[in-house]
């Protein structure tokens, strides 16, 4: 499976999800209606190191990375406690190698806000480990896209 292939399988999955590339990465982005500038972070998918995030040596062949946020008490399950917010350019510390191929793992970078990876996912992770975990952050895209068209309107309106 190539990153544009996930794309396209994670597109046609869901309804209301917009592609944006944003920070480097390509993004789905829970917008229904586009009201929202970008909407919310959905699930993104990275193919090359960056200043800050190179923990996962996506220079190599072949290699990028699934993004995707989850809840609080997903994460503590698969993961225990978020980890600190780590240092610019630097890594949470979780004992994790962010470098195995087909494993999930907590983001790098951002697995203290409850996000999670899998390098080159194959279809078999992605069917039977990513496939629960997208149902969960497209959920909680929704719940959090509702919260700022809410807080929009009521900005619009005072």
């Amino acid at each position: 499976m190539t990153p544009d292939d996930f794309l396209e399988y994670v597109d046609q999955r869901y309804d209301d999800v917009v592609l944006h590339d944003a920070w480097g990465e390509r993004g789905l982005f829970y917008n229904p209606g586009e009201r929202l500038p970008r909407g919310t972070y959905f699930v993104t998918v990275k193919d090359s190191d960056s200043e800050n995030d190179h923990a996962s040596h996506l220079y190599r062949d072949d290699c990028w990375r699934v993004n995707l946020g989850i809840s609080e008490a997903t994460y503590r399950r698969l993961f225990g406690p978020r980890p600190e917010h780590p240092p610019t350019g630097g890594v949470v510390e979780t004992g994790h190698d962010f470098t195995v191929i087909d494993k999930l793992t907590p983001h790098p970078v951002y697995g203290w806000a409850g996000w999670v990876s899998v390098l080159s996912p194959s279809q078999a992770t992605i069917e039977t480990v990513l496939s629960p975990l997208l149902d969960e952050a497209y959920d909680r895209a929704g719940v959090q896209y509702g919260k700022r068209v809410a807080s929009n309107d009521q900005n619009a309106t005072a």
